[in-house]
């Protein structure tokens, strides 16, 4: 197997004023209020300051919290495709000496300046097909750089599932343009949810059918190496996870079993052939286990662990089937309800015994998250979004931290007026206990039409945020971001 193998496989699948009116979405009666959160906005964020409405924030927390996410979707008179196909708003929302400021810059991608050139939605994606007339070289050009980020090497990289990952520059925002390792590794597939060691050693995959790439990058952000993994079937991959020696793959049933375009209808759903979990030996792939499991769907998956008997444990969010990714985002994006299932947290374990075994929980949830200095290794806690929209909104509008040991979780519910954005964690500074520190994330207020940044004290989220800032903007509800 080799790259140009590869590549083959993979063919077949400036800072300006902004304000609330120029969101688009929820502003005519007929469209839901949650409109507000695949609402579209036209142009970049001037930096501006955020207006504290609540507490103060704590001493010793100074940085920047960066998010990706779509935020425009509609142009001309097209029907946007899917959720995961808009164009993709990096913001950042920076911290310091108690005050929060907000910025956000679109990634400058092929696919945005194409769409814009024609005025009209003509680039493929996830779920739309390239229209006549659209420049289709590589998986770059289709790249809408809207799904997460990876700070390393001094630039900030905006990241989707198929061809390279995009860098930016962490102060300014302003796109770099595509980033390539190596000539022959141009328009390689690169996933969203890299897996970084404590070291900062960034392991990551890009996935074409039943072929891997799997990428080895160094802490300063240089190429180690890379390396080709046959897969068992060409599954649908979106995150993977990793223990401190492996690899964790999971294989669900929405196989790539056509050869047409977009890519989500080539997939199909065959739950008869369960969900299979591929352990991988970081230093040698031909050393490789496969667990057996019921079929379920998954998008997002926590850290891993192996213990000493050998046996493997990680969180994920599952759902019975892949109906959210086949339809639901388009229902969304036509400000429709999804037709879908609840996600939840699942308990995973990979026996010493060959075994695999799920423990599906009660708690709804989206977008684990856990403390970064224990990636691969033992660790009792996972941050979620969660606590269900219910009937009238298709997003989840609360945080949890979940505790392996007891089962439990400790929940905040900010309320049915707002959509919660994924939390990330940040350590107390001097602090090696894990989760000793703060969440820091962002929820839409629907109802004060703004977006908020809201910091808890990670031991006590159910006491609620010890400090919030609103912003004088809605910005859509986006999907992974990490903080520096």
């Amino acid at each position: 197997m080799d790259r140009r193998a590869f590549l083959t496989a993979l063919a077949g699948t400036s800072l300006a004023a902004i304000t609330p009116e120029a969101v688009l979405a929820a502003s005519a009666a007929a469209n839901p209020a949650w409109a507000l959160a695949v609402g579209d906005i036209e142009t970049d964020l001037a930096p501006r300051s955020l207006r504290l409405i609540h507490g103060r924030a704590p001493k010793g927390l100074a940085g920047t919290l960066y998010r990706n996410g779509p935020a425009r979707f509609r142009r001309g008179t097209g029907t946007p495709a899917h959720w995961f196909d808009g164009d993709g708003l990096v913001r950042a929302f920076r911290i310091r000496d108690g005050r929060a400021s907000l910025a956000g810059r679109f990634v400058d991608t092929f696919k945005r300046r194409q769409d814009q050139a024609f005025g009209a939605l003509v680039s493929p994606g996830f779920a739309a097909t390239a229209a006549k007339g659209a420049t289709v070289r590589s998986a770059d050009d289709s790249n809408a750089a809207n799904t997460a980020l990876l700070p390393i090497g001094g630039e900030l990289l905006a990241l989707w599932e198929q061809g390279s990952p995009i860098a930016l520059d962490p102060d300014t925002l302003a796109t770099k343009g595509p980033k390539t390792y190596a000539p022959d590794l141009a328009h390689m597939p690169f996933l969203a949810h890299p897996r970084i060691e404590p070291n900062g050693r960034v392991w990551n995959l890009g996935v074409a059918g039943k072929q891997a790439i799997v990428w080895t990058l160094n802490p300063d952000g240089s190429l180690l190496k890379t390396g080709m993994l046959p897969l068992p079937r060409a599954s649908y991959i979106h995150d993977f996870t990793a223990t401190a020696r492996s690899l964790v793959i999971v294989l669900q049933p929405w196989i790539q079993d056509k050869r047409v375009m977009p890519f989500a209808a080539s997939m199909s759903w065959r739950p008869e052939l369960g969900t299979q979990v591929l352990v991988v030996d970081k230093d040698d792939f031909s050393k490789r286990r496969i667990f057996d499991l019921p079929a379920f769907f998954a998008f997002h998956l926590g850290d891993a662990w192996e213990e000493a008997d050998g046996t493997i444990r990680f969180d994920a969010c599952t759902e019975a089937d892949a109906s959210f990714a086949a339809r639901g985002g388009s229902q969304i994006t036509a400000l429709k309800m999804p037709e879908t299932q609840v996600t939840r947290l699942s308990f995973i374990t990979l026996g010493a015994d060959g075994k695999g075994r799920i423990e599906v929980t009660a708690l709804p949830a989206e977008f684990p998250k856990t403390d970064p200095r224990f990636a691969g290794s033992g660790r009792m806690k996972t941050v979620v979004n969660t606590v269900g929209g219910g009937p009238a909104k298709p997003f989840l509008q609360g945080v949890a931290v979940s505790d392996w040991k007891t089962g439990k979780a400790d929940v905040f519910d900010f309320g049915p007026d707002h959509c919660a954005e994924e939390f990330v964690f940040v350590a107390r500074p001097g602090s090696s206990r894990e989760l000793d520190g703060w969440l820091v994330g962002t929820t839409l207020n629907l109802k004060a039409r703004a977006t908020e940044l809201h910091v808890f004290e990670a031991s006590r989220v159910s006491a609620g945020p010890v400090c919030s800032w609103r912003a004088d903007v809605p910005l859509p509800v986006g999907f992974h971001g990490c903080w520096v």
